[in-house]
């Protein structure tokens, strides 16, 4: 399970009762997640507020600066109709608590499932709701930069290092070489900006049928191209997950779903591969991190940071794919 830190069941109940939400029922680790410890909590339920919540612990990646920023975007999209969750306010209104130097939020529970083999109805729908999604938050008030963005990308692979990348797979070591420094140098910087999800993979997005029924993690959020939240969309969903195989017929089913509610620009077109390449690089090089640093007695299995790099090559020697 991806719980980092413990909690004890009397500090659960002494948590969970700062919130207007009934007592503490249950509380169980969720294996989900990488930055952060979660755990589905059930409680007897109080005012409206539902009985079975997501608590998360903050460990690391996120600034806790950060968290009003994320949490006050779920509040706001939620209110514009798009399938977030509701962040729980304490009984002192608060979207957050400290427990230490680390902070807790409590966040509404959403029905459905996510899917590790997407439907050509999922995947249409996903861009139809992140298309939504950036339209509802063009009038969200703050501001924050991306922190996973191309200077971290080249902070991650000189932390990790050729030889530790090596050790992983020597291609990877050649791949961070010879084509961070292609993408960071033709990273564009004019196309239309806004608030992105940053990280709407399939483990981000429940669904029943092809209903998209919440996308929940906000917490890469950010302002940036909207039209590489679109290439870290079809990163995540283009491709089988069994043999890593494209499917271009899940491309266009993205695609037009995003399009059927904001029609990309042609610079948005043209730019689509080298995005879509930089978010391959983004996730490989931030998986090879993990892969090389997570705590061995972690409840949390590392991902393998390969597969990004294959679909990095892919979209660097297939531009076409997005004609």
């Amino acid at each position: 399970m991806a719980v980092y830190t413990h909690l004890g069941a009397e500090d659960m109940a002494a948590l969970i009762a700062a919130y207007d939400v009934g007592t503490l029922v249950s509380a169980k680790g969720i294996a989900e997640g990488v930055s952060n410890s979660n755990w589905l909590v059930d409680t007897t339920g109080r005012d409206g507020a539902g009985t079975r919540f997501i608590l998360t612990m903050y460990e690391f990646r996120i600034d806790l600066d950060d968290l009003p920023y994320f949490l006050s975007l779920l509040d706001h999209l939620a209110a514009r109709g798009c399938p977030v969750p509701r962040t729980i306010h304490d009984r002192d209104g608060a979207l957050c608590r400290r427990i230490g130097d680390k902070a807790v939020a409590l966040i509404e529970f959403l029905p459905g499932v996510s899917v590790s083999m997407p439907t050509l109805g999922q995947t249409h729908a996903v861009g139809v709701e992140l298309a939504r999604l950036h339209g509802a938050a063009a009038d969200f008030p703050a501001s924050r930069a991306n922190t996973m963005a191309v200077a971290e990308w080249q902070r991650l692979g000189q932390a990790c290092g050729a030889e530790a990348l090596a050790t992983i797979d020597p291609w990877l070591a050649r791949l961070v070489c010879e084509d961070l420094p292609r993408i960071a140098a033709a990273w564009p910087l004019d196309l239309p900006r806004g608030v992105i999800h940053a990280d709407l993979f399939p483990d981000n997005v429940l669904v029943l049928g092809d209903a998209i029924t919440g996308m929940i993690d906000f917490y890469f959020a950010c302002n940036d191209v909207t039209a590489y939240d679109l290439a870290i969309t079809h990163l995540a969903w283009c491709w089988n997950d069994g043999d890593g195989t494209f499917r271009p017929d899940l491309s266009r089913a993205l695609i037009d779903g995003y399009e059927s509610v904001r029609p990309l620009s042609p610079a948005e077109r043209a730019a689509l591969p080298l995005l879509a390449q930089g978010a391959a690089m983004r996730f490989m090089l931030s998986r090879a991190y993990d892969w090389l640093n997570t705590p061995k007695d972690a409840l949390v299995t590392p991902k393998d940071p390969r597969p990004m790099g294959r679909r990095l090559q892919f979209y660097r020697d297939n531009p076409g794919i997005f004609a």
